[in-house]
């Protein structure tokens, strides 16, 4: 068994496996589901346990980014088969063995995961998501630790809260009539259908959040989370400040099944002129690596064939480190609208700007300036690679009908042409702006508080620097949201 185990990891090199088979991902640093199938709940007609587990180890033991970490991904780990099979019978479930086998998951593998229906994953890659079209912070209500409020940071294009009228920047204190608390906002917001109880932020005139208020309004609206397919070109403006035409582009996903929305918003920059670019990319995870190497040439245009991106491998499976290069067309035809500018500002958050956003800003900055406006990004530099039971690992082909489960391990690092990763602490803005929940604005206006501190660096006008604003102005404590995040919202994929 063990000897079939080195031919197939063998395989894996000789065959250089073919990049387009293989789709990668980049994890972000949340997760939504939990794999909760243990041994003892699977079909008594289905299989061993240590069917999984052995699959779990061969995929890790073949492409595994820190496998020189693990002793107990190392090659020669086991001197006999029987040996193999009592390490695995040692496992009474499936994520016992996985996170065993990861390195160092506080500080450093935090993104590997192990998925316990891989249907599930490919829709999600796809785009289709179940949701009411909310993104939303919570905080805590000042003077409590335990007493929650949500403030809504953004409302997708046509889902059902949008036909519903609800808008960035309401708050929440309340759903189904019950306040919200760290007990029970999980199974509250977890619920397909619900009702959000409306309340409004009072900051009392003052700076300090200690003596800020949440008083409920008496409005209600009831959501039903449905199959939904975001456009992730959400917002594309031309503004007109000071004789200066700036062009406003709200991103959220580089979802590759988008490129020519993408493209035509770069069409309408392009038509207008513009002299700058503001690039909204905070509610931005991730997605595919292409589309980002697409959005950079876009901005540009005047690096055309030079290296964007890199993405490097572990030893084994070194063939297939790539580089992107920056391109003026897409690949199978279609010329890219370009604007060849020498500087663009971004807007980040620390909660949602991962992955293939950092890669954007991280790849861009070695050619032009690039304005980093916001929080601090995730930090996320690794890729994965889904694997599947199959005799390719890559794809189902071939795919072992017993179980659904598929593993999402971190396999390469992603850089820039000087070979510098982003950071594990993220990348650091340039001007410090944090969302306030008592004033999150509208997306587009110009007083937006992150938009505004932008026209400033740009023009000089519109009041002082909002960064100085933020700085003195103390936001309310936030929850973690560990577990309303779905990984696949920060991720990073190659096609």
């Amino acid at each position: 068994m063990m000897k079939n185990s080195m031919n197939f990891h063998n395989y894996l090199l000789s065959k250089r496996i073919v990049i387009k088979k293989i789709k990668i991902l980049l994890l972000g640093c949340f997760a939504l589901f939990t794999v909760t199938a243990c041994f003892e709940d699977l079909d008594d007609n289905a299989i061993n346990a240590s069917e999984i587990t052995d699959f779990i180890w061969k995929g890790m033991n073949a492409t595994y980014l820190y496998k020189s970490e693990i002793p107990d991904l190392a090659d020669d780990r086991f001197a006999s088969d029987e040996e193999y099979v009592d390490y695995l019978n040692d496992f009474e479930s499936p994520d016992d063995i996985f996170f065993s086998l990861l390195f160092d998951p506080v500080n450093v593998d935090k993104f590997s995961r192990l998925f316990a229906n891989y249907f599930d994953l490919q829709n999600l890659l796809q785009g289709n998501t179940i949701t009411n079209g909310l993104e939303f912070n919570l905080y805590f209500v000042p003077g409590s630790s335990t007493e929650v409020f949500g403030a809504i940071t953004l409302v997708l294009n046509n889902s059902t809260a949008d036909s519903e009228g609800l808008r960035r920047g309401m708050i929440f204190r309340s759903i189904d009539g019950q306040d919200l608390n760290t007990n029970n906002i999980n199974t509250l917001l977890g619920q397909t259908s619900y009702t959000l109880n409306f309340a409004d932020y009072d900051d009392n005139g003052t700076a300090e959040a200690a003596d800020d208020t949440i008083i409920p309004n008496g409005s209600s609206t009831t959501l039903t989370k449905v199959n939904y397919v975001e456009n992730p070109v959400h917002l594309t403006e031309i503004l007109e400040v000071d004789n200066t035409t700036i062009g406003y582009l709200v991103y959220n996903g580089f979802n590759s099944n988008f490129n020519e929305e993408l493209n035509d918003a770069f069409g309408t920059l392009q038509n207008a002129n513009i002299d700058e670019l503001v690039i909204d990319l905070r509610y931005n995870g991730g997605g595919s690596v292409q589309t980002a190497t697409y959005l950079g040439s876009m901005i540009t245009g005047q690096f055309n064939g030079a290296v964007y991106s890199q993405l490097k491998y572990n030893d084994n499976l070194s063939s297939l480190n790539r580089d992107y290069l920056f391109t003026n067309a897409f690949e199978g035809g279609g010329l890219l609208n370009n604007l060849n500018l020498s500087k663009v500002y971004v807007l980040t958050t620390n909660r949602r700007t991962a992955s293939a956003s950092e890669l954007l800003i991280n790849s861009l900055r070695p050619y032009i300036d690039v304005v980093v406006i916001g929080e601090n990004t995730a930090g996320k530099t690794q890729a994965s690679v889904t694997v599947y039971d199959s005799p390719t690992l890559f794809s189902t082909e071939g795919i072992n009908p017993n179980h659904t489960f598929a593993i999402q391990p971190l396999v390469a690092n992603s850089s820039n042409v000087n070979d510098q990763l982003v950071p594990s602490n993220g990348i650091a803005p340039d001007f410090l702006v944090s969302e306030f929940p008592g004033n999150l604005g509208v997306l587009g206006n110009t007083d937006e508080p992150l938009l505004a501190e932008a026209i400033f660096q740009i023009t000089g006008t519109m009041g002082r620097s909002l960064e100085q604003f933020s700085l003195s102005y103390e936001t309310p404590r936030e929850v973690d949201m560990s577990k309303l995040i779905h990984p696949l919202e920060q991720e990073m994929y190659i096609e």
